[in-house]
């Protein structure tokens, strides 16, 4: 069975990287190596670029191991089509789907909406 691949799993030192993004000196695609993985709640890198940048404070989201490279651009693809797809199909479909779910647009079951409204009335609260 063919092994996940987790691109949000956090990059090791030593691991070749490419950047998914224009960084200071360094254009989309470039290749590197990472010299220093740090951060806990906001993965972060050293990235050693062959093109002799360093790098520092390059945000996970900006570069990928370069073994994923194809990988990322397919799912690239995929994110893009389909948010065109979604935005093609109509802003109200969307918004529901986008929201979480629920009976209305906004993602709140129509339920609540029934008893805000009847406790608004209650308490002789007009809109």
């Amino acid at each position: 069975m063919p092994k996940t691949v987790d691109l949000d799993a956090r990059i090791r030192s030593g691991a070749k990287v490419r950047a998914t993004a224009d960084l200071p000196g360094v254009p989309i695609g470039t290749t590197g190596k990472v010299a220093m993985s740090n951060g806990i709640t906001w993965k972060r890198y050293w990235v050693r670029f062959e093109n002799g940048e360093l790098v520092g404070h390059v945000d996970h989201d900006d570069i990928v191991i370069a073994r994923h490279w194809d990988l990322w651009h397919r799912r690239k693809e995929a994110e893009a089509e389909a948010a065109a797809n979604a935005e093609a199909g109509g802003s109200d479909a969307g918004a529901g789907a986008a929201s979480g779910g629920g009976d209305t647009p906004f993602g709140v079951p129509q339920y609540l909406l029934d008893r805000t409204k009847a406790a608004l009335e209650r308490f002789g609260v007009e809109r």
